[in-house]
């Protein structure tokens, strides 16, 4: 009976989280349909082990009330991660692209493409004058001005990697950590820190809303 009850809470638990797209903050969009899955058959077990009524005697142990308790956080308090403070806890090696997207116009490129497309590319100077369309959130740095950035996932937020760019901020513009901005403008070349980085020269800057899916493959 009370194995059973934990196992529709968690279902429970499952079911919603797929259901209300909390997942696309946690978990990268082919995986979401496994969770879906697992969650109907935790409900099939449940309802199968309410409906045998055995040990009817049976005692919560501590391990199901935690556990029972922690299913129910979930669904109470619903994830809201940091990017920034994930972004400054992972490395910056950008996992191998789906598809080579480098052949777009630099207007269509999304701001992970951008970071590929830099990474591969030794002369920097060769993309100054590009136009730039690039939504991010905005990534803190311990030194230096804060980045425009994205997170990448092979699976989850446990492997998250931080893909960013310089981002010459206008003095009427501070930039706020995790705030999520669409910025319009061209691709230029400077030297920080005696090294020739680009970096993005916004013509526009728009205070936007964190997407439904903010982690990208």
């Amino acid at each position: 009976m009370k194995r059973g009850t934990l196992l529709l809470l968690w279902s429970l638990t499952l079911l919603w989280s797929f259901h209300s797209g909390r997942l696309d903050l946690l978990l990268r969009g082919v995986f979401h349909g496994l969770v879906g899955g697992t969650g109907l058959i935790l409900l099939m077990l449940g309802v199968a082990l309410l409906l045998k009524r055995e040990k009817q005697n049976e005692r919560w142990r501590l391990p199901w009330l935690l556990s029972g308790v922690m299913a129910a956080l979930v669904l109470i308090l619903p994830p809201s991660p940091s990017f920034s403070d994930l972004a400054s806890n992972r490395p910056q090696g950008l996992p191998d692209p789906p598809e080579l997207a480098f052949v777009l116009p630099p207007e269509q490129r999304s701001l992970t493409e951008w970071v590929r497309l830099l990474r591969s590319q030794p002369d920097p100077d060769l993309v100054a004058g590009n136009p730039v369309r690039i939504s991010g959130f905005v990534w803190r740095q311990p030194e230096g001005p804060p980045l425009i950035a994205r997170l990448t996932v092979r699976c989850c937020l446990a492997d998250a990697t931080p893909a960013g760019l310089a981002v010459e901020w206008p003095e009427s513009f501070t930039p706020k950590t995790n705030q999520w901005l669409a910025i319009e403008g061209t691709m230029s070349v400077q030297t920080r820190s005696e090294r020739r980085l680009p970096v993005v020269i916004p013509q526009n800057i728009t205070l936007i809303a964190r997407p439904e899916r903010p982690l990208e493959p």
